[in-house]
């Protein structure tokens, strides 16, 4: 007598994250005044472009311009450049919040030095001592304000705080899960690590971020990290979408 086994499938992988038909997504992590690594990112796109045309090409910039690096006024002249003449979306970064908070609030400055602020002020032609007191503070908030041109005033007063393309949520920290997409708080957007980096679960979009740097780029089940600290490592690294292609490219020096 033979006897029959039953086998159970095991379940079908989930699909693939998506950009629709027709578009390209470069997306860029965090650039902290590394202008250098963003010019030979901008000649890398442009090669790729010409060489391989599509319809729509999307760039999307995970927000952290500024800070630490040598040249944030210059990434944010040549981010304004590119919007000009190619399809840009610029995210609002923690960085960029405590630039404009400075600006109203000058008593933040010493919140913001620890995260790089004083490479900031230099490339913006001011002169911060390294412990500056509260007359200081107010002097130099107030130099900012006058030394920032009218398009970088609008530039970081514009930004958003995500993008949503296909089956992707671009944002520069992170969400918080169980939250939907649409209800998510600005102060976890810009700054949640643990909560958002430990969960393991879907969050209704595959999330790409930046905000935690990490030596090797990975595709997690249900988020992209693609910040490789540029202004320590020297490597910039672009995240190419299309179709259901994900690429990884680095610029380094």
């Amino acid at each position: 007598m033979y006897k029959m086994r039953l086998f159970r499938s095991p379940p079908p992988p989930p699909p693939k994250a998506c950009v629709p038909n027709g578009t390209r997504i470069y997306a860029v992590g965090d650039i902290h005044g590394r202008s250098d690594l963003l010019d030979a990112l901008f000649a890398w796109i442009d090669a790729d472009l010409a060489r391989h045309p599509i319809e729509q090409a999307q760039h999307v910039f995970l927000g952290d311009y500024i800070d630490r690096g040598p040249n944030s006024a210059g990434v944010i002249d040549r981010l304004i450049a590119r919007s000009q003449t190619h399809s840009v979306v610029c995210l609002k970064g923690n960085h960029e919040t405590c630039l404009v908070d400075f600006i109203e609030e000058p008593e933040i400055l010493h919140h913001w030095a620890q995260y790089g602020a004083l490479p900031t002020l230099l490339s913006y032609g001011l002169h911060p001592s390294l412990n500056p007191k509260p007359e200081e503070q107010a002097r130099l908030s107030q130099e900012l304000r006058e030394k920032l041109p009218d398009s970088h005033k609008h530039f970081f007063a514009n930004l958003p705080l995500s993008f949503t393309c296909g089956d992707y949520f671009f944002v520069h920290a992170g969400v918080r899960p169980g939250v939907p997409l649409d209800k998510q708080s600005p102060d976890d957007l810009l700054w949640i690590r643990g909560d958002f980096l430990h969960h393991e679960g879907s969050f209704g979009k595959m999330i790409v971020h930046g905000h935690t740097p990490v030596l090797e780029t990975t595709i997690h089940p249900n988020r992209i990290n693609i910040d490789t600290g540029a202004y320590a490592t020297g490597k910039l690294t672009c995240l190419v979408l299309e179709k259901d292609q994900q690429t990884f490219i680095q610029q380094s020096r």
